[in-house]
């Protein structure tokens, strides 16, 4: 059934809707973010800025682009349940939603890729709407649990998938607290916000400069591109022309100079034991 969500196929085009309205609540809260984050040179140490890089990994290797990404959305793998809640729970630490949302809001872009109206973040509507607009005029079918969660019905009938959507944002009181107690204040600004700042922008341009930049090793019916230095700032997700000719496939860069972090540690989970039926290429491009 995930392979139907997940792969990209011809749709008629809908008819326009009502254009959606500003959120100023979700603006409110990314421009705090943002301004908080801008505190980072008054509170600089090395220190806190390898927390900020340590977690933009953690957070964002494995959490979105293994966890959310590849396992949740795609199901390019398999792990153990235990696993699984752990890589989902890493992923919903990174402030980029709960897992219904984040996994749901995936699932239609490649259903509809490109389409204006049913694509979450279309690069047809252009650079920024697909890299950060959508967000402050938020559709009620991409953002209201009534109207996603349907495109999500595996992780619906989840409980824990359920509460981590409904509660995603309390975690990072833990973190935020954590950070504090060890490093203070300047871990707060590098671990939560300036991380939080530079992991969204990361993740974005996956949405946008890589629907507009970059070469195509696939002939795909959208935009899609592979865009190195995308990739170097997402752990592989980069290769995005490669995923979307291929999306189940758990291997973003598929040849020896397409880097993708995220799928060395696939690999280590597969030689330890804990990962399995792993999606392969058709054909093997390494050199």
């Amino acid at each position: 059934m995930t392979a139907n969500l997940t792969r990209p196929i011809a749709r008629p085009e809908a008819p326009a809707s009502e254009p959606p309205k500003l959120s100023w609540t979700n603006v409110a809260f990314f421009s705090t973010i943002h301004a908080l984050a801008l505190l980072a040179p008054w509170c600089f140490s090395w220190s806190a800025l390898g927390v900020m890089i340590g977690l933009h990994w953690l957070f964002g290797s494995i959490g979105i682009c293994l966890g959310y990404h590849r396992l949740l959305t795609h199901r390019s793998l398999q792990v153990p349940k235990w696993l699984e809640y752990v890589l989902a729970t890493i992923g919903a630490l990174a402030l980029q939603g709960g897992p219904l949302f984040w996994v749901s809001g995936h699932r239609q872009h490649h259903l509809h890729t490109e389409d204006p109206e049913q694509d979450p973040y279309a690069a047809s509507r252009g650079f920024w709407w697909s890299h950060m607009l959508w967000i402050f005029y938020p559709k009620a079918e991409f953002f209201e649990a009534d109207h996603y969660r349907k495109f999500a019905p595996d992780l619906a009938r989840d409980r824990y998938y359920n509460w981590l959507d409904r509660y995603f944002l309390l975690l990072q009181i833990p973190v935020g607290l954590l950070l504090y107690a060890i490093g203070g204040w300047s871990f707060v600004i590098y671990g939560v916000f300036l991380r939080a700042v530079v992991l969204w922008h990361s993740t974005w341009l996956i949405n946008s400069a890589s629907h507009l930049r970059g070469d195509r090793r696939f002939e795909v019916p959208d935009g899609s591109r592979n865009l190195w230095w995308a990739a170097l700032l997402t752990y592989g997700e980069g290769w995005h022309n490669n995923h979307h000719a291929h999306p189940n496939v758990a291997k973003a860069g598929w040849t020896w100079w397409e880097l993708d972090m995220t799928w060395w540690a696939i690999r280590g989970l597969e030689i330890a034991g804990l990962a399995k039926r792993i999606i392969r290429p058709p054909v093997q491009a390494e050199l």
